[in-house]
């Protein structure tokens, strides 16, 4: 018992384990994940409903979305972006990981009749011969990333991009790191039962990394027949960290915001957007 506390304990390296599917393709998690993207009020797998409406608004003038304009939603969840883009006649296409997720963002397309493309994968692996005006990657998705699955998708969306094409992500800055503290909890039934639809026991620690300017929470998960850890990794960005990165793989960012709906950029954000072209 104390060897096996000890290493829920230990701090691995920085990015050293990738479990993304425990969390997106597990049936009970896919299923929390997907409660939360659907909740209008809060913002934890997607945000609330008013932002991403005048999110979609702003995106829509920005970009002069409209017939004729290919766009596409990387880690698109339910499609609550995807649908509001293809609403203004753009042609969408959504990746995603979670089945779940992709399997409600289709029969919303359909109800809606909207000929969106939703594609279940991990977008780490998306391949096409398709060419996109627009590429997103919201709701910090980038930061969850290693360096080197950010080097792969840069890469990709170097790829996919029309030459004209633009790239729209947001990350979580410094000043959401230094808000960020080291923990250790344990709990019976960790979030409420979040993790599993039976009785189990929750470890969640929470690792500073100074240096990379990254944060793990590590949820290790102990049921009567299965234990298991999940690794959520954040990596938090300066404006210039995230445009070295950018401009290491072919892009220079052309504007900065304090989010996705085109807010001002101010340095005391939680979170910037950025807008990048190929270089």
């Amino acid at each position: 018992m104390f060897d096996r506390l000890e290493k829920i304990n230990t701090r691995p390296a920085p990015f050293r384990f990738y479990t993304a599917a425990d969390l997106w393709a597990d049936d009970h998690t896919s299923r929390q994940m997907l409660r939360f993207h659907l909740d209008e009020k809060i913002d934890v797998s997607s945000r609330n409903t008013a932002f991403i409406d005048r999110s979609v608004d702003w995106m829509a003038s920005r970009f002069d979305i409209g017939a004729g304009k290919k766009i596409a939603d990387f880690g698109c969840g339910p499609g609550l972006y995807a649908v509001s883009l293809a609403r203004k006649h753009a042609a969408v296409t959504g990746i995603d990981f979670s089945k779940r997720s992709i399997q409600y963002a289709r029969e919303s397309a359909a109800g809606g009749k909207l000929p969106i493309d939703f594609i279940h994968q991990n977008y780490l692996d998306f391949e096409t011969d398709d060419r996109f005006h627009l590429i997103l990657m919201i709701m910090c998705d980038f930061c969850a990333l290693s360096p080197a699955q950010r080097r792969n998708i840069l890469s990709r969306f170097q790829r996919f991009l029309e030459p004209s094409g633009s790239v729209l992500l947001d990350v979580y800055s410094l000043n959401a790191f230094n808000e960020r503290e080291e923990k250790t909890l344990y709990e019976p039934n960790l979030l409420n039962g979040f993790w599993s639809p039976g009785p189990y026991y929750g470890f969640l620690n929470t690792f500073k990394y100074d240096k990379e300017k990254v944060v793990l929470d590590q949820y290790t998960i102990i049921e009567a027949e299965r234990s298991r850890t999940i690794y959520n990794w954040l990596q938090y960005f300066s404006p210039e960290d995230l445009e070295r990165e950018f401009m290491e793989c072919g892009f220079a960012i052309e504007n900065y915001y304090s989010d996705v709906s085109g807010t001002p950029f101010c340095s005391q954000s939680r979170e910037f957007a950025v807008i990048a072209k190929k270089s």
